[in-house]
C-alpha cells in the first residue's frame, strides 16, 4: 500500500542558493491540472514537479523522458528568460510533437531536444557540451499517445501489431518486438517474466496458454489468449499486468531506470534535484531506495558514528500523489508517485 498524500509545505526543505523559491510556496502554475496537456499527452503532477524541482529560475533542467513536452512546457513557464530545458526521448514521434509545441522556446534558445535513451543522458549531454545541471525529471510512464495509438502495440484494448518498442520508428534498429520476444521464450521463461515484471499470480497458467497458442502477430491475439487462461472477473487487471511485463522486458525498463538514476546523480550540481515519477511498485521501489540511500538495494550505509552515508537529502518523506481533482481530469494520474531528492554538497577535504 502507498502512503497518503503529504502536503507540499510539509515535504520540502527550504531551498538555498541563487534564485531559490520559498519552501512550500506554489509556483505560478494554473490550478487546472490539464493546463499543460496536449493531444499527444497529459503530464501528471506538473505543478508538484515544478514546485519541487526548480531552485534556480535561471538554471538548466533536463526532462529526461520528454514525451509530448508537457512537463517541459510547465518548467519553461516558470523559468526566467535565461533558464533552459533540454528534453530527451528515444521516440521520434515524441520529439516531433514536443518540438512543434515548444517551437517559440526553441527559437528563443530556451529549449532543445536530444534523441536517445535517458539511460545514456551523460553521453548525450557531453556531446551537447553540458557538464552539470540544476535539475532532472524522470517520468517513467508511457505517453497517452503511445497507449492510444494501436500501431504501437502497448494496449490490450485496441488491436494492433504486437510491438511495444518505445522506439518503433527506428524499424529493425529499434530492437526486438514483443512478438519476437514471445516467440523465442519457453514456458518457464515466460512465467518468470510475468512474475518478475508483472507480479502476476497466474503466471504459469498464462505462460502455458501463450506457448500452446504459438506465434502472435497482434495485441488482440495475445489479449484473447490471456483472457482464456484466467477468470473473467480478473481479466482486466491480469491483462494490464501481462502487457506491462512484456513492455518492461522489450524495453529493458528496469535496467534503463537503474542506469539513468546513476547518471542523474553524476550530472547534478550540488544542490541540484532529481524528481522521479513512477507508476508501479517495481520502479517505485528502485527510485525510493536510490533517492534515500544512493543505492538500488536500499542498503543504509553508515559511518563510524552511525550517520547515514548518502549523496542525497530526501525531500519527500512519502510519495506525492495526484489530487482527486487531477485524477478526475486525468484518470491515468491515479497510479503516479512522485519522489524528489536534493544532491548534497561535495564533502570538504581536510
Amino acid at each position: 500500500m502507498f502512503a497518503e498524500v503529504i502536503p507540499m509545505s510539509q515535504q520540502f526543505q527550504r531551498p538555498s542558493g541563487r534564485g531559490a523559491r520559498s519552501a512550500g510556496r506554489p509556483v505560478s502554475l494554473s490550478a487546472d491540472p490539464l493546463r499543460f496537456a496536449s493531444a499527444y499527452h497529459a503530464p501528471v503532477l506538473a505543478a508538484e514537479v515544478v514546485d519541487g524541482l526548480v531552485t534556480d529560475r535561471a538554471g538548466l533542467y533536463i526532462d529526461g523522458t520528454l514525451g509530448g513536452g508537457g512537463h517541459s512546457a510547465a518548467l519553461l513557464d516558470v523559468l526566467a528568460p535565461s533558464g533552459h530545458v533540454i528534453g530527451i526521448d528515444q521516440d521520434g514521434e515524441a520529439l516531433v510533437a514536443s518540438e512543434e509545441r515548444l517551437v517559440d522556446d526553441a527559437q528563443a534558445g530556451r529549449f532543445r531536444t536530444l534523441r536517445g535513451n535517458f539511460a545514456d543522458m551523460e553521453d548525450l549531454l557531453a556531446d551537447a557540451n553540458v557538464e552539470a545541471v540544476d535539475g532532472i525529471l524522470l517520468d517513467l510512464g508511457i505517453s497517452s499517445h503511445q497507449i492510444d495509438e494501436a500501431s504501437r502495440g502497448f494496449a490490450f484494448s485496441a488491436d494492433g501489431p504486437l510491438d511495444m518498442r518505445m522506439d518503433a520508428m527506428s524499424g529493425d534498429s529499434g530492437g526486438e518486438t514483443a512478438a519476437e520476444l514471445i516467440a523465442r521464450l519457453d514456458v518457464q521463461s515466460i512465467a518468470d517474466l510475468l512474475r518478475t515484471y508483472g507480479e502476476e499470480p497466474r503466471a504459469w497458467s498464462i505462460a502455458n496458454a501463450i506457448v500452446e497458442h504459438g506465434a502472435f502477430a497482434t495485441t488482440g491475439e495475445l489479449a484473447e489468449v490471456v483472457r482464456s487462461a484466467v477468470p473473467a472477473k480478473v481479466e482486466v487487471k491480469t491483462l494490464a499486468r501481462v502487457f506491462q511485463a512484456f513492455r518492461i522486458a522489450v524495453n529493458d525498463e528496469m535496467g534503463v531506470l537503474e542506469r539513468s538514476l546513476e547518471a542523474a546523480l553524476n550530472l547534478l550540481r550540488p544542490g541540484g534535484r532529481l524528481a522521479v515519477i513512477s507508476y508501479h511498485s517495481l520502479e517505485d521501489r528502485r527510485a525510493k531506495h536510490f533517492l534515500r540511500f544512493g543505492n538500488l538495494q536500499g542498503e543504509a550505509k553508515k559511518d563510524f558514528y552511525g550517520n547515514l552515508l548518502t549523496p542525497w537529502n530526501l525531500l519527500t518523506r512519502k510519495p506525492i500523489m495526484a489530487t482527486p481533482e487531477e485524477i478526475h481530469a486525468n484518470p491515468r494520474a491515479r497510479s503516479a508517485r512522485l519522489r524528489i531528492s536534493e544532491k548534497k554538497p561535495e564533502p570538504q577535504s581536510s
